[in-house]
């Protein structure tokens, strides 16, 4: 039996850094592709993204739309925003999409030394 692996990806750039935030999200969805269990971590300004239309708003050339990336982890994975930078930014939890969640470090370090996790930092 194939031990099931969970990759666990922090986003710690937004609109700041188009580049970064886009292979956080890209590796995201790749992995969700690929049967991987996957945890997106929202986190210092990739933060904002978990706000309706907020994805949409980052557009960077030969690159797939954020939106779309974000939708393919919500639908398979799961999405979590930092508590602390949700409350830096005055996000609450009726403010972020539907399906994404608010939790603290040690649900992060729940997840990242859970057996068969892989964690990458973006």
């Amino acid at each position: 039996m194939t031990e099931t692996r969970t990759l666990v990806i922090k986003a710690t750039s937004g609109a700041d850094r188009p580049e970064v935030a886009n292979q956080a999200l890209t590796v995201a969805a790749a992995a969700v592709a690929a049967g991987a269990d996957v945890s997106l971590w929202l986190t210092g300004e990739a933060s904002w993204f978990a706000l309706p239309g907020r994805a949409a708003t980052l557009t960077l050339e030969h690159a797939a739309p954020l939106a779309d990336l974000l939708d393919v982890v919500l639908e398979a994975g799961q999405v979590t925003v930092c508590t602390q930078c949700a409350v830096r930014r005055d996000i609450g939890p009726d403010d972020v999409i539907a399906g994404v969640r608010i939790a603290g470090a040690p649900t992060f370090v729940d997840e990242v030394l859970a057996p068969g996790a892989q964690a990458l930092v973006y």
